[in-house]
Parts: C-alpha cells; sequence; structure tokens
C-alpha cells in the first residue's frame, strides 16, 4: 500500500471513529426525521378547547355574522370597550371583537382586544366572517338575481403545468417549485461540507505542527503525500456521513409515515404549514400532492447525485487545498482567521448568487457564478435541476478539475515550506514567495 493510502486510511479511521462523528451521524437523520414527521402529527392534533369571543357591535349589523359552532362561542354585549381594558377576560374569554362602525364604508375600523397577542388562527376566523359577510351584503343591496351566483361562474382557478421535453421528445412533467428546493438544498449541503470539512482540514495540519507530531510523519513521506492524504481522507469521511444521512433519514420518514397510516389529513397539513390562510379557501391539496409526486417520479435524480458528487469533490478539493496551505504557514489556529476569511468569502457569496440565481437560472449572474470554480459548486447545484446544457456542464466541471490541480500545486508548494517553520509571522508575501520558489 502507498503512504499516501495510508495516510488516507488514517484520516479516514481516526475520524470516523469519534464518538462526535457517531453521535452527530445518527442525530442528524433524527432531526430531518422530525422535522418531516412532527408537522403531519401536529396537524392532525385539533383543539378541543371552544374560544369565546366577546362581540361589541356598535353598528348593529353584524349579529347574523357569527354564529356559534364546535370551535367558537361568540357572545354579544353592550359594554363599553373601556370595561373590558379594566377586566380580566382572559380567564373566560379568548379575545373581544370591536366594530364601532360600517365595514363597508370603515372596513378597517374593527379590532380585535386580548390581553395576550391573538393567534392568526382565531383572526383569520374573524376577518374571513366579516368580509364574507360584507360582501353579500353588497350583493343584496345590488338587487341582481343569482349576481352571487353569475360572480363565482366567471372565477377561474388557472393552474400552468410545466412539462420538459426530453431529446426523443418525450414529455415529462416538472414542477419549478420542487426544483427549487432540490436546488437548494443540494447547494446548502455543498456549502456545509466545504465548510465543515474544509476547517477541519486546516484545524488538523495546525494541530499536528503545534504538537510536531508532523515532524515525525515528514521523515517518511513526502509533505505533498501528507497533504493529499489528509485531503482525501477528509474528504471520504464526509461522503460517508452525507450518504449514511441520506439512507437513514429516508429509513426514519419511510418507517414514521407507515406507522402514522397513509390517510394524512392533506388540509390540516396545508393548513398547519400555511398559517392565517381563510379556511374556506384552502384546498385539499390532493392536486398538488400528486403534482409533486408525479414530478418527484420524472426528477432525474441519478444524474443529480452524481454531479453533487463531482461538485461536492471539486469544490472541496479546491478549497481543501488552500486551508491546508494556510493551516501549514501558521503556528495555532488563532492565526488562521487573517487567513482563512479571504477563503470564506467567496463560498459566502456563492450562497447569496445560488439564492438569486435560484429565480433566473438562466441569467448572467447564474452563467457566470456557475463557470467560476470558487462558486460554481453551489451555484451549478441549483441551476442543475433546471436544465443546465451539456457543454456548460462539461465546461464547468473542467474550470473546476483545472483549478484544484492549480491550487493543489500552489498549496504543495507553500505546504511543504511552511509546514516545518515555526515562530515566524507569516504574510500573504511571504507565501508568495514560497509559490514562487523554484526548486
Amino acid at each position: 500500500m502507498s503512504k499516501t493510502a495510508l495516510i488516507i486510511k488514517r484520516e479516514y479511521k481516526t475520524r470516523v471513529m469519534k464518538p462526535s462523528f457517531i453521535i452527530l451521524t445518527f442525530l442528524t437523520p433524527i432531526l430531518i426525521a422530525a422535522l418531516v414527521l412532527v408537522p403531519l402529527l401536529l396537524a392532525q392534533i385539533k383543539d378541543d378547547a371552544v374560544k369565546k369571543i366577546i362581540v361589541i357591535d356598535r353598528t348593529g349589523l353584524y349579529t347574523k355574522a357569527f354564529e356559534d359552532n364546535e370551535d367558537y362561542q361568540f357572545i354579544f354585549l353592550d359594554q363599553d370597550i373601556e370595561f373590558f381594558k379594566e377586566t380580566k377576560i382572559q380567564a373566560s374569554y379568548s379575545a373581544v371583537l370591536y366594530i364601532p362602525k360600517d365595514l363597508s364604508v370603515h372596513p378597517k375600523s374593527a379590532s380585535i382586544f386580548s390581553e395576550e397577542q391573538v393567534g392568526m388562527e382565531v383572526k383569520s376566523y374573524l376577518v374571513g366572517i366579516l368580509k364574507d359577510y360584507v360582501e353579500e351584503q353588497k350583493i343584496a343591496e345590488l338587487n341582481i338575481p343569482d349576481f352571487k351566483e353569475l360572480v363565482e361562474n366567471t372565477k377561474v382557478d388557472i393552474d400552468v403545468k410545466t412539462v420538459r421535453w426530453g431529446k426523443d421528445g418525450e414529455e415529462k412533467m416538472g414542477s419549478a417549485e420542487l426544483a427549487l428546493i432540490i436546488g437548494m438544498i443540494s447547494a446548502f449541503i455543498i456549502y456545509m461540507f466545504i465548510v465543515v470539512y474544509g476547517a477541519q482540514v486546516m484545524s488538523g495540519v495546525v494541530q499536528e505542527k503545534t504538537n510536531r507530531i508532523v515532524e515525525v510523519i515528514i521523515s517518511s513521506v513526502k509533505p505533498f503525500q501528507l497533504m493529499m492524504g489528509k485531503i482525501i481522507g477528509i474528504a471520504m469521511v464526509g461522503l460517508t456521513q452525507f450518504a449514511l444521512w441520506v439512507v437513514l433519514s429516508l429509513i426514519l420518514v419511510t418507517a414514521g409515515t407507515s406507522l402514522m397510516g397513509r390517510d394524512v389529513d392533506a388540509q390540516a397539513y396545508e393548513q398547519s404549514v400555511n398559517v392565517g390562510v381563510h379556511p374556506y379557501t384552502v384546498d385539499t391539496g390532493d392536486t398538488m400532492t400528486s403534482e409533486i409526486l408525479t414530478a418527484l417520479a420524472n426528477f432525474d435524480f441519478v444524474q443529480t447525485g452524481v454531479l453533487f458528487v463531482i461538485f461536492f469533490l471539486g469544490g472541496y478539493l479546491l478549497y481543501a487545498s488552500l486551508f491546508a496551505a494556510v493551516g501549514s504557514a501558521v503556528d495555532n489556529e488563532t492565526d488562521t482567521q487573517q487567513f482563512s476569511l479571504p477563503l470564506t468569502l467567496p463560498i459566502i457569496f456563492a450562497i447569496y448568487a445560488a439564492i438569486y440565481s435560484a429565480q433566473n437560472p438562466d441569467g448572467p449572474l447564474a452563467f457566470w457564478c456557475s463557470m467560476i470554480p470558487f462558486t460554481s459548486p453551489i451555484v451549478m447545484m441549483v441551476r442543475l435541476p433546471f436544465g443546465v446544457p451539456f457543454w456548460q456542464l462539461t465546461l464547468s466541471i473542467g474550470i473546476l478539475i483545472l483549478s484544484f490541480v492549480g491550487s493543489t500545486w500552489m498549496a504543495g508548494k507553500i505546504y511543504r515550506t511552511g509546514i516545518l517553520m515555526y515562530g515566524k509571522k507569516i504574510s500573504w508575501k511571504e507565501m508568495m514567495k514560497w509559490v514562487l520558489y523554484k526548486d
């Protein structure tokens, strides 16, 4: 076995066997599954308490608008609103609805009073009742037979489907929303892994240099072999952790949904994630669910997965080599801050570029940021679900590979000199001299 392979094995085994790695690997899928399953569980839990609402209607126009049901009870009183400000009402009543003027003339005159902030569910329910009642009264004043039915018949619920043509002319149902979600999740994962594991490379190099362990290792292997072994070993740790996250998350979510039953209340779930939507206008969500499932079935997860690994490795290797160079040039982790900041700024910019590129995946910002190697691993993952020409993918990957090779060569020059240098404050100018130094 080569010396580089031995270093890769050592780095991989050492980090994978750490308790922190094991705990984080198994804890993260549980959190992901909880984010998916908890809203489904909460959507099925109904509040059995009846909300009592005091209604003070100074106009006398809206007494017929409010009817008691299993969730709400309305009490009509003729007290002054100042009386309730001085009286503790929270123990017996949820809120006080005060209507001082005709809402058809003064639509913003009504108020809801409560000792605590009233919830969106209560507000949306009361606003919905008043809105519907005022609209019905206005329609009645027009005295046009069947006017409401005529207006309802003019309303059209337009839904534009997105269909992609394959190379052979085959039509596949798509979803812009699904493409956006998958792209942003992929981009964020790459961003997180580059930052976390790139920092681990730098921290590992600094610790070995501080403990003088590197002096022993360098006596047996070349500095470049040590650097590459450390970078590749940590990359394999990242891929292992990501693969375990995906598998375990799918297992937990599938098992959770099976235990909960397949007949999930789609309407309740829709309301749970769209707080404040008027209850009369919430759709069952069956059509939306069907379209999402169809889009998922037609989505090319294999291509996305392969390209995800390529861009993840390319971006990680590019930044990890630079982080390793920085770690070799300093004596402690405190000194790494001034050198690591210029390296992290392009990654942070890439996230902002990815957000704007998701809105216009074929725009100039998206195109150029998917070509520049410091931002392409993140931005290209946002563009990928929307469809990227083959020549752009090839060009982006080619530039990324060449940039990685160049950064590795440059980092190797810095690493070779800096790994055995102690007690000297290093500047960017000094590091550039190491790069230009001829063997």
